[in-house]
Order: structure tokens, then C-alpha cells, then sequence
């Protein structure tokens, strides 16, 4: 029935206040209002329409993105937008396109490595899209290892040019966004040759296309990659492909904050430490552990409400059909994923903060946090992506047979998502890199070195090698120093443990190869130690409203204990926790998923997010799902016409065909 709250019996039992938990999940007050505004600018726009995405050709697609994504240069312009609210307009728009890349990858990679001459002449034309720019590093052979790209930037001292080649078919430039039709200029990454000199690989400025008709300049090749996973999805973005047949461009256009060459071809490091470089790959980092939260929120939002409409089974003498959300099973899948939104949400806040420290120390010349800023974003960026890609398709299966159709929102948000575990930096390559600094940080403890921070916990080693939990009821688990004490136990554990088989090895690498899946699993322990405490210290804050540090307090208890659960063997083999001990965790979580049940909608209701922005049927804020299910599916062009094209021709023979006696 239209305009009738179908789920409003289930927000009255919210038992906290849902206004001061949506200021919570935003971050603050200002940032809820910031959302607001935005989801609802994007919602109540007809250009930013996209329900009949999955039924676009990809030219349909990719022009209806190309519309989009002019629609909002014009809106920010219009509206006078800065740089955090065009963020947040961009995120609800909700549609991969070359404007992601140019303000998140190009420009700030522009800042980051450019001389401050070099600033002055290319951002005014970035910052007002006078040029489109890509960030052109991965290449058809390469993606990972950046220290194996082939490309060639060979210097001429006679022209003083850079001669950008690509030597083999490998060194295609492959994978990226924004490339493929659109950007007219690229940041290429490509090795820096001086007299047969390899200084490694350096950053180049390059025009690809005409300013005037944007056709493809002399000695390029480029075009798009091709379809991607899903039906609109990823779609929307052109992936390309581009290779470089000896392109001149002037000396100037190498990004020199780092290092220079000068018009004698005389290689010269910059006084500028080359650490300054990294901001930009810790800020995409951290940027992406916040999407990851967005995503799962997504996809728990759906599932969440659809949970609570969905009746199956369980009646009685004509009474109704048990709510599928009051099914334990459906809640040990689901609770989890409702914390895990929520812990990865508030980790992000914690890395955002980190990066910002970060950068004022990079700038006064302080490194020290930069290994551990460098461990923290691969780390986090690894495991909330897998644990939001894995999620989705979890959230997916909650919904039933009803998950797998397009309208429910859940197959396009997958499709769209899950890349997220392989582009800047594959998900189990991150977690080696965490490794070989917790490997570093191990082998500095004899030398007296005291780790800080986010190891801080490995300086108290010898003790944690000691631990045995005291946990002797239930309710122990939800004491926080009680569920820090076991996860740090773990991930020391199983740190220095990799450290010793390590040093039986007399080549390290070797060790280190042989060990590599005992060294990802070290790493994961760590990262869930991190995010665990994180949410712990979000707790430890002032948070105002009814209930909602205690609600908040449940959905900490549930990650935490979930994640005990699961990795149940790790603590077992470690000896952090005794059988007994596991199974007491495994009671009072269970114990947990009753206190969240009452609270669920409202839990889902404080992302604040409009049916536009969930594109979803399932999900809708109003639970009216069956009649709209009803009415999207009559929307498919199949059901244009009572009889299909090609019945006439391929069907209607074969049932016209005379009838003989056989054995089928």
C-alpha cells in the first residue's frame, strides 16, 4: 500500500535515539547534514536517474555517465561547492566515471609530485576540467610490481625530450580509469632512462588527445578495455588500454619534485624527501577502507529490512508467517555483517585521522610514522575490501531467490564493488607488506627499538607469550580489556612465531616465499587486532543520545566475538584460549543477536540513506517490496509484447511440426 510505513512496528522498538546514532555513523553532526544534503540534492534529481541501469546498452551506459558526470561539474559550479562537499555529491551520485580518477588519483598525484612551477602551470587547468586527467601505472603485464613496469622514458639531450615507448606488448598501459575515450591527458609511470642508465620508474606528464577534437595525438594508441563483470555496474567507467610508439614530450613534463633531470641529461635527487610521494598512495587508501563501509552498509541495509518484510514458515492456526529476521540462523549470518559495517566505519575515521597527522609530519620533515601509515592503509585496505566483497554476496543470499534479481540492488552493488580487492594493490600482496613490517618490527625489539602505535603491543611480547585468558563465565567476553588481551595474544603469537621459522632460513626471500601463507595470516591477525581496538576506542569517546553507546557496546561485543568464532583456531593453536573458553564466546554471542534484534531497522535506518541511493526494491525505507517487486519486473523490455522476437521464427516451427510416432 503506497504510503503506508510497512516497517514502522519495527522502528518503534528502536530502544536508542536513531538521530544522535546517525550523527555517530557520519561522523559528526556537521558531516550527517553534509550527507543529508547531498543524498537527498542527488535523490530528487532526474538526471542522476539510475534504475535502468542494468538495461543500458554499454553506448547507452557510458553516455548516460558522461551526462552525469558534466551534470555535476555544472551543479558544483553552480552551487559553489568546495572540495569535501563536491566529495560527498560524488558519492551519491553513485557511478564509477573518468571525474573519479581526475579529482582522486590525478590531481592529488599532481600535488604530490610536481615542483611547485609545475603546480602552478597544470592545476588551474585540473582544478577547472580544462584537462581530464588518468593515472596511467598499471600495465597489461604488471600491476602489482610497480618496480617491473616496462615502459620507457628514454631522455634525448638533443631535443631535450622524453621518448615514452612501449617496448612489448606487456607494457601496454592496461586497466586505467578514464583512459579509454575520455581523459586528454595521463600521469604515465614509466622507467627513466639516461644513457642506457636505469634510474627507475618516474612520473611523465602526457597529452593523449586534441584539446581541439579530442582525436588521439601521433604515436598513441588507445581505446577501452572492454566489458567488465556485471550488466551496468563497473560499466559506466572506461578502463583503457594505451601504448606509447616513441612520444616526445618536453623535459619539464616530468613531475621533478623528487628529482630532476637537467638539460645536460645530469640525473639530480631533490633535497625533498621522496617519502612525500606517499601521501597520495596512503590518502587512496584510507579513502578506500571508508567506500568499504559504505558498500557492506549498503548491502546490510537491504538485507536487513528486507529480513524484517520477508515471512516464511512457523505459522500457526492462521496466524502469520514467522518474520525470517527472527530465525537465529538468519541472524548469526546477519548481525555480524551489521557490526562489521559499523567497526569498518569507524576504523576508517581513525585512518582518516592518521592520514591527516600524517601529512602535517611529511611535511615538517617527520617520517617516522610513515612505515606504520604505509602498513596500516595496505593492511585495513585488504581486509575491510574482502570482508565488504564477501559481505554483499552474503547480504545476497539473505534475501533469498528475490536477492539474485537486478531490482533487488544487491548483484549490480556486488559487481561494482568487488574490484575493490585488486585495484591499488591486491588484497593478499597488502597483507605480505604488513607482514614484512611486523617481520621488521620483531627483528628491532633486541636492538632495544620500542614499537609504538599500532605494534605498541609487540614491545610487551614475552608477556603476551604468557597470556592465558581468565575468561570463566559467559559475560567475561564483553569486558574490552578482556577481548583485547586475547587478540593481542593471537597476533603476537602468530607473528613471532612466522619470525622464528623465518630465521631457520639461511636466505630470508626464500623463507619468507616458503612461509607466505602463515606470514597473510599473521597480517590478518594484526589488522582484526586494529580494528577491534579502534572500535573499543570509539567507545571511550563522549557519545550522547539514549542507548546508543550501549547499542553500539553490543554490535563492538558481536564483531569482536565473531571474529573469535571464526578464527577460533588461531586462538586454540596459539593457546590464547582454552575449548571451554571458545565455546563460553560462542554462548554470549549468541545472547548479543537477541539485544540487536529489536534494534535492527533502526541500526540500518541511521546510515541515512535514500532509495535512490540503494537502488533497491528489498530495501526500500517503507518495506513495501511486493508490489514494487511486481511493477519493476513489467518494466523489462521482454515484456514489451505478449510474443518475444524470434518466436515466430525459431518456436512457433517447432510447435507446428507434424506429430511422429517415437520413443521420446
Amino acid at each position: 500500500m503506497e504510503g503506508v510505513d510497512h516497517l514502522a512496528h519495527e522502528r518503534n522498538k528502536a530502544q536508542f535515539d536513531v538521530a544522535v546514532m546517525k550523527a555517530v555513523w557520519a561522523g559528526s553532526r556537521d558531516a550527517y547534514e553534509l550527507f543529508h544534503r547531498f543524498s537527498r540534492l542527488v535523490a530528487n534529481d532526474p538526471v542522476f536517474r539510475k534504475d535502468n541501469r542494468p538495461l543500458l546498452s554499454r553506448k547507452e551506459l557510458f553516455k548516460a555517465s558522461l551526462r552525469k558526470a558534466t551534470h555535476a561539474w555544472k551543479r558544483i559550479k553552480e552551487l559553489g561547492l568546495n572540495e569535501k562537499e563536491a566529495a560527498a555529491l560524488r558519492i551519491f551520485i553513485d557511478e564509477f566515471s573518468f571525474m573519479d580518477v581526475h579529482w582522486e588519483m590525478f590531481i592529488p598525484a599532481i600535488k604530490a609530485q610536481a615542483t611547485e612551477e609545475q603546480q602552478k602551470q597544470w592545476l588551474p587547468l585540473a582544478n577547472k576540467m580544462k584537462i581530464i586527467g588518468s593515472y596511467t601505472q598499471t600495465e597489461l603485464g604488471h600491476g602489482s610490481n610497480v618496480r617491473g613496469l616496462e615502459t620507457t622514458a628514454t631522455f634525448d639531450p638533443k631535443t631535450d625530450e622524453f621518448v615514452l615507448n612501449s617496448p612489448t606488448l606487456t607494457a601496454t598501459k592496461w586497466w586505467p580509469g578514464g583512459l579509454g575515450k575520455i581523459a586528454t591527458h595521463a600521469l604515465a609511470h614509466a622507467r627513466l632512462i639516461i644513457d642506457d642508465k636505469d634510474y627507475g620508474v618516474h612520473g611523465f606528464l602526457v597529452q593523449l588527445r586534441s584539446l581541439d577534437d579530442h582525436l588521439t595525438l601521433p604515436g598513441i594508441t588507445i581505446g577501452d578495455i572492454g566489458m567488465k563483470y556485471g550488466s551496468g555496474a563497473y560499466n559506466t567507467m572506461d578502463n583503457g588500454s594505451l601504448i606509447f610508439d616513441h612520444v616526445r614530450i618536453p623535459r619539464n613534463q616530468m613531475l621533478m619534485r623528487l628529482s630532476q633531470v637537467t638539460r645536460e641529461g645530469k640525473y639530480v635527487p631533490s633535497n625533498v624527501p621522496r617519502q612525500l610521494s606517499y601521501g597520495t598512495m596512503v590518502y587512496v587508501r584510507q579513502k578506500i577502507v571508508f567506500d568499504a563501509s559504505i558498500a557492506l552498509s549498503r548491502a546490510v541495509c537491504i538485507s536487513t529490512r528486507y529480513s524484517a518484510v520477508r515471512r516464511q514458515f512457523g505459522s500457526h492456526n492462521g496466524s502469520p508467517e514467522t518474520q525470517v529476521i527472527d530465525y537465529k540462523t538468519q541472524q548469526a549470518r546477519l548481525f555480524p555483517l551489521l557490526a562489521s559495517a559499523y567497526a569498518i566505519r569507524f576504523v576508517s575515521e581513525w585512518l582518516n585521522s592518521f592520514y591527516k597527522d600524517l601529512l602535517q609530519r611529511l611535511e615538517a620533515k617527520d617520517f617516522s610514522t610513515l612505515p606504520e601509515a604505509h602498513a596500516c592503509t595496505a593492511g585495513l585496505k585488504s581486509i575491510t575490501t574482502s570482508v565488504a566483497a564477501d559481505g554483499i554476496e552474503e547480504c545476497r543470499k539473505l534475501c533469498g531467490g528475490h536477492g539474485y534479481l537486478t531490482s533487488s540492488g544487491l548483484p549490480e552493488l556486488s559487481a561494482v564493488y568487488i574490484p575493490a580487492c585488486t585495484y591499488e594493490g591486491d588484497n593478499v600482496v597488502m597483507l605480505l607488506q604488513v607482514a614484512r613490517y611486523l617481520m621488521k618490527t620483531i627483528s628491532q625489539l633486541k636492538s632495544g627499538n620500542k614499537p609504538v602505535g599500532t605494534t605498541a603491543y609487540l614491545g610487551r611480547a614475552e608477556q603476551l607469550m604468557q597470556y592465558h585468558s581468565d575468561v570463566l563465565r559467559a559475560e567475561d567476553w564483553l569486558k574490552p580489556n578482556v577481548v583485547v588481551e586475547a587478540f593481542e595474544a593471537r597476533a603476537a603469537r602468530m607473528s613471532m612465531a612466522c619470525a622464528q621459522n623465518l630465521s631457520k632460513f639461511n636466505n630470508p626471500e626464500d623463507g619468507f616465499q616458503e612461509l607466505s601463507a602463515d606470514l597473510v595470516e599473521a597480517a590478518t591477525a594484526h589488522c582484526q587486532l586494529i580494528i577491534v581496538s579502534k572500535f573499543i576506542e570509539k567507545l571511550q569517546q563522549d557519545i550522547p543520545g539514549k542507548g546508543v553507546k550501549e547499542q553500539l557496546g553490543v554490535l563492538r561485543s558481536i564483531y569482536a566475538l565473531f571474529l573469535l568464532h571464526k578464527h577460533i583456531g588461531d586462538f586454540l593453536s596459539t593457546d590464547c584460549i582454552t575449548p571451554k573458553q571458545g565455546y563460553l564466546a560462542n554462548e554470549q554471542l549468541r545472547s548479543l543477536y537477541s539485544q540487536v534484534r529489536p534494534n535492527a531497522i533502526a541500526l540500518v535506518d541511521a546510515f541515512n540513506y535514500t532509495d535512490h541511493f540503494l537502488s533497491s526494491v528489498l530495501g526500500r525505507y517503507d518495506g513495501n517490496v511486493y508490489p514494487k517487486l511486481y511493477e519493476e519486473a513489467w518494466k523489462d523490455p521482454l515484456n514489451d509484447t505478449s510474443i518475444p522476437d524470434g518466436f515466430h521464427e525459431y518456436v512457433q516451427p517447432m510447435l507446428k511440426q507434424p506429430l511422429h510416432h517415437g520413443r521420446l
